[in-house]
Protein backbone atom coordinates (compact mmCIF):
# COMPACT_ATOMS: atom_id res chain seq x y z
CA UNK A 1 0.00 0.00 0.00
CA UNK A 2 1.53 3.26 -1.11
CA UNK A 3 1.47 6.61 0.66
CA UNK A 4 -1.19 9.19 -0.16
CA UNK A 5 0.94 11.88 -1.80
CA UNK A 6 0.83 14.03 -4.91
CA UNK A 7 2.96 12.64 -7.78
CA UNK A 8 5.32 15.61 -8.13
CA UNK A 9 9.08 15.87 -8.53
CA UNK A 10 9.39 17.69 -5.20
CA UNK A 11 7.54 14.85 -3.49
CA UNK A 12 9.76 12.33 -5.26
CA UNK A 13 12.93 14.03 -4.00
CA UNK A 14 11.51 14.31 -0.49
CA UNK A 15 10.56 10.63 -0.38
CA UNK A 16 13.97 9.54 -1.68
CA UNK A 17 15.64 11.46 1.16
CA UNK A 18 13.22 9.93 3.67
CA UNK A 19 13.96 6.48 2.28
CA UNK A 20 17.71 6.96 2.78
CA UNK A 21 17.11 8.04 6.40
CA UNK A 22 14.70 5.13 6.99
CA UNK A 23 17.19 2.57 5.65
CA UNK A 24 19.98 4.05 7.77
CA UNK A 25 17.73 4.00 10.83
CA UNK A 26 16.74 0.40 10.11
CA UNK A 27 20.40 -0.65 9.99
CA UNK A 28 21.18 1.14 13.25
CA UNK A 29 18.17 -0.40 14.98
CA UNK A 30 19.06 -3.84 13.61
CA UNK A 31 22.59 -3.49 14.99
CA UNK A 32 21.16 -2.35 18.32
CA UNK A 33 18.80 -5.33 18.39
CA UNK A 34 21.68 -7.72 17.73
CA UNK A 35 23.68 -6.11 20.56
CA UNK A 36 20.71 -6.27 22.94
CA UNK A 37 20.15 -9.94 22.16
CA UNK A 38 23.81 -10.69 22.83
CA UNK A 39 23.80 -8.84 26.17
CA UNK A 40 20.45 -10.37 27.11
CA UNK A 41 21.88 -13.85 26.64
CA UNK A 42 24.82 -13.06 28.92
CA UNK A 43 22.69 -11.56 31.69
CA UNK A 44 19.99 -14.23 31.40
CA UNK A 45 22.59 -16.97 31.84
CA UNK A 46 24.12 -15.20 34.86
CA UNK A 47 20.66 -14.65 36.36
CA UNK A 48 19.77 -18.33 35.96
CA UNK A 49 23.02 -19.43 37.63
CA UNK A 50 22.58 -16.88 40.42
CA UNK A 51 18.96 -17.87 40.99
CA UNK A 52 19.86 -21.54 41.28
CA UNK A 53 22.65 -20.65 43.74
CA UNK A 54 20.28 -18.54 45.85
CA UNK A 55 17.64 -21.27 45.90
CA UNK A 56 20.28 -23.77 46.98
CA UNK A 57 21.87 -21.49 49.63
CA UNK A 58 18.71 -20.12 51.27
CA UNK A 59 17.78 -23.34 53.13
CA UNK A 60 21.31 -23.52 54.59
CA UNK A 61 21.07 -19.92 55.84
CA UNK A 62 17.67 -20.48 57.41
CA UNK A 63 18.76 -23.78 58.92
CA UNK A 64 21.02 -22.04 61.46
CA UNK A 65 18.15 -19.81 62.62
CA UNK A 66 16.00 -22.90 63.12
CA UNK A 67 18.80 -24.63 65.05
CA UNK A 68 19.42 -21.53 67.18
CA UNK A 69 15.74 -21.36 68.09
CA UNK A 70 15.59 -25.11 68.78
CA UNK A 71 18.58 -25.11 71.12
CA UNK A 72 17.47 -22.09 73.15
CA UNK A 73 14.01 -20.58 72.57
CA UNK A 74 12.25 -18.29 70.14
CA UNK A 75 11.98 -15.50 72.71
CA UNK A 76 15.71 -15.57 73.52
CA UNK A 77 16.63 -15.72 69.83
CA UNK A 78 14.33 -12.80 68.97
CA UNK A 79 15.69 -10.74 71.87
CA UNK A 80 19.26 -11.45 70.76
CA UNK A 81 18.46 -10.42 67.19
CA UNK A 82 16.81 -7.24 68.43
CA UNK A 83 19.88 -6.36 70.50
CA UNK A 84 22.20 -6.75 67.52
CA UNK A 85 19.99 -4.91 65.06
CA UNK A 86 21.92 -2.96 62.41
CA UNK A 87 20.84 -0.41 59.89
CA UNK A 88 20.93 -1.78 56.35
CA UNK A 89 21.49 0.78 53.60
CA UNK A 90 20.79 -0.22 50.00
CA UNK A 91 22.12 2.31 47.52
CA UNK A 92 20.79 2.10 44.00
CA UNK A 93 23.09 3.25 41.24
CA UNK A 94 22.72 2.77 37.51
CA UNK A 95 24.69 2.14 34.36
CA UNK A 96 23.86 1.84 30.67
CA UNK A 97 23.84 -1.23 28.47
CA UNK A 98 22.98 -0.44 24.83
CA UNK A 99 21.19 2.77 25.95
CA UNK A 100 19.19 0.84 28.58
CA UNK A 101 19.56 2.12 32.14
CA UNK A 102 20.02 -0.91 34.38
CA UNK A 103 20.27 -0.94 38.19
CA UNK A 104 23.30 -1.60 40.33
CA UNK A 105 22.71 -2.18 44.04
CA UNK A 106 25.25 -1.68 46.81
CA UNK A 107 24.66 -2.49 50.48
CA UNK A 108 26.32 -1.33 53.66
CA UNK A 109 25.70 -1.99 57.35
CA UNK A 110 25.58 0.54 60.14
CA UNK A 111 26.99 0.06 63.62
CA UNK A 112 25.51 -2.69 65.75
CA UNK A 113 23.37 -1.41 68.63
CA UNK A 114 24.82 -3.85 71.10
CA UNK A 115 25.43 -7.52 71.76
CA UNK A 116 23.72 -10.56 73.21
CA UNK A 117 24.67 -13.07 75.86
CA UNK A 118 26.73 -15.97 74.56
CA UNK A 119 25.64 -18.02 77.55
CA UNK A 120 21.92 -18.04 76.82
CA UNK A 121 22.11 -18.16 73.04
CA UNK A 122 23.16 -20.93 70.69
CA UNK A 123 26.42 -20.79 68.70
CA UNK A 124 24.22 -21.46 65.68
CA UNK A 125 22.87 -17.92 66.04
CA UNK A 126 26.34 -16.50 65.30
CA UNK A 127 26.54 -18.65 62.18
CA UNK A 128 23.01 -17.62 61.17
CA UNK A 129 23.74 -13.88 61.44
CA UNK A 130 27.10 -14.14 59.64
CA UNK A 131 25.59 -16.35 56.96
CA UNK A 132 22.68 -13.97 56.38
CA UNK A 133 24.99 -10.97 55.97
CA UNK A 134 27.07 -12.84 53.41
CA UNK A 135 23.91 -14.10 51.69
CA UNK A 136 22.44 -10.60 51.26
CA UNK A 137 25.05 -9.67 48.64
CA UNK A 138 24.10 -12.70 46.59
CA UNK A 139 20.38 -12.05 47.07
CA UNK A 140 20.66 -8.43 45.94
CA UNK A 141 22.76 -9.44 42.95
CA UNK A 142 19.96 -11.81 41.95
CA UNK A 143 17.41 -8.99 42.23
CA UNK A 144 19.69 -6.72 40.18
CA UNK A 145 20.07 -9.34 37.46
CA UNK A 146 16.35 -10.09 37.42
CA UNK A 147 15.52 -6.42 36.84
CA UNK A 148 18.27 -6.14 34.23
CA UNK A 149 16.86 -9.10 32.29
CA UNK A 150 13.36 -7.61 32.51
CA UNK A 151 14.49 -4.19 31.23
CA UNK A 152 16.56 -5.67 28.41
CA UNK A 153 13.67 -7.91 27.40
CA UNK A 154 11.35 -4.89 27.28
CA UNK A 155 13.84 -2.90 25.18
CA UNK A 156 14.35 -5.86 22.82
CA UNK A 157 10.61 -6.10 22.23
CA UNK A 158 10.32 -2.36 21.59
CA UNK A 159 13.33 -2.32 19.23
CA UNK A 160 12.09 -5.41 17.37
CA UNK A 161 8.71 -3.76 16.76
CA UNK A 162 10.44 -0.68 15.32
CA UNK A 163 12.72 -2.82 13.11
CA UNK A 164 9.74 -4.82 11.82
CA UNK A 165 7.70 -1.66 11.21
CA UNK A 166 10.51 -0.15 9.13
CA UNK A 167 11.34 -3.38 7.34
CA UNK A 168 7.81 -4.56 6.51
CA UNK A 169 5.72 -1.38 6.43
CA UNK A 170 7.49 1.98 6.25
CA UNK A 171 10.28 1.20 3.78
CA UNK A 172 8.15 -0.94 1.39
CA UNK A 173 5.47 1.78 1.30
CA UNK A 174 8.07 4.41 0.49
CA UNK A 175 9.58 2.24 -2.27
CA UNK A 176 6.14 1.59 -3.75
CA UNK A 177 5.21 5.27 -3.59
CA UNK A 178 8.49 6.34 -5.23
CA UNK A 179 7.87 3.83 -8.00
CA UNK A 180 4.31 5.12 -8.42
CA UNK A 181 5.42 8.77 -8.60
CA UNK A 182 8.21 7.93 -11.05
CA UNK A 183 5.74 6.07 -13.31
CA UNK A 184 3.29 8.96 -13.13
CA UNK A 185 5.99 11.49 -13.98
CA UNK A 186 7.20 9.33 -16.87
CA UNK A 187 3.63 9.04 -18.11
CA UNK A 188 3.13 12.82 -17.87
CA UNK A 189 6.43 13.39 -19.69
CA UNK A 190 5.43 11.01 -22.49
CA UNK A 191 2.06 12.74 -22.75
CA UNK A 192 3.70 16.18 -22.90
CA UNK A 193 6.20 14.99 -25.50
CA UNK A 194 3.41 13.53 -27.59
CA UNK A 195 1.45 16.79 -27.45
CA UNK A 196 4.54 18.81 -28.40
CA UNK A 197 5.17 16.52 -31.37
CA UNK A 198 1.56 16.96 -32.52
CA UNK A 199 1.80 20.75 -32.23
CA UNK A 200 5.08 20.69 -34.13
CA UNK A 201 3.57 18.49 -36.83
CA UNK A 202 0.58 20.84 -37.17
CA UNK A 203 2.80 23.90 -37.50
CA UNK A 204 4.95 22.18 -40.11
CA UNK A 205 1.80 21.24 -42.03
CA UNK A 206 0.56 24.84 -41.89
CA UNK A 207 3.93 26.14 -43.06
CA UNK A 208 3.77 23.92 -46.13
Amino acid sequence: MRLAVNPTRMELLRLRKRLVVAKRGHKLLKDKLDGLMKDFGVYAKEYKENRLAVDAELPHVLKFFVLAEATSSRAITEDALDLTRQELVIEEKSRRVMSVVIPHLEISFGESRGGYSFIHTSPDLDKAIAGLKAFLDQLLRMAELEETVRLLSKEIEKTRRRVNALEHTVIPRMVETIKYIKNKLDEMERSTTSQLMKIKAQRMAQAI
